[in-house]
């Protein structure tokens, strides 16, 4: 692995660690050694400390007396709690960006991150489409404070995206987000709401069947 530079360094290490999580480079549950971090990305410990309690902040590492840190794990109430969480969040971003954006530059916007998605070529390139497309409705929203508690979700919410399309039974499938422009073009909030619902139920039994293939690979 290549070392890093030497500006920016938290940064770095942050975003490093971020996608190695969500990625999975770094499994679910593994326990985050700063002694071997320094040796792999031939950083001292003080960004790595930092970029890890950034890290914490996103619930993407946790911390526990006697034990440490560690990478979180995930049991299908995480993954429910999650899910019901971020698509309130977005329900509620889509709601504000219809009520105060530009609906013709929303469109335009979502469009453009599907064909982003339709021409991924990736599992990774996939979810940061996705994560782009829904990100429009936050980005209209107006609401500064929904949009911070949307990015201390995000990285579970990536992660989740990730264990998805991973999934060995995956498709990729746009039918949720046509739904989306249709209810944008029209003005019909409902109807995207209901897209985001009917993307949310369509992911969670994937990502299950994704966290039992990984603890029974069998």
């Amino acid at each position: 692995m290549a070392k890093l530079k030497k500006e920016s360094l938290v940064d770095q290490v942050y975003a490093r660690l971020r996608r190695d999580i969500i990625t999975l480079k770094l499994p679910l549950g593994s326990h985050i050694n700063v002694s071997e971090l320094q040796d792999r990305l031939g950083v001292s410990c003080t960004p790595i400390r930092e970029a890890v309690n950034r890290l914490q902040q996103e619930g993407l590492i946790l911390y526990e007396n006697n034990v440490g840190a560690a990478v979180l794990n995930l049991e299908e109430h995480d993954v429910q709690e999650i899910q019901e969480l971020a698509l309130t969040f977005q329900k509620e971003a889509a709601r504000l960006a219809m009520l105060r954006g530009g609906r013709e530059r929303i469109y335009r916007e979502v469009e453009e991150q599907l064909g982003r998605y339709r021409l991924a070529e990736s599992p990774w390139a996939e979810v940061e489409a996705v994560h782009h497309l829904i990100g429009v409705f936050y980005h209209h929203c107006g609401n500064g404070r929904l949009d911070k508690s949307m990015i201390a979700l995000q990285g579970q919410q990536l992660l989740l995206r990730y264990l998805h399309c991973t999934w060995r039974g995956h498709h990729r499938d746009d039918a949720s987000f046509l739904e989306m422009l249709r209810g944008i073009r029209t003005g019909e909030t409902q109807a995207i709401c209901r897209a985001l619902e009917d993307y949310a139920q369509s992911l969670t039994p994937e990502i299950l069947l994704r966290l039992k293939e990984m603890k029974d690979p069998r």
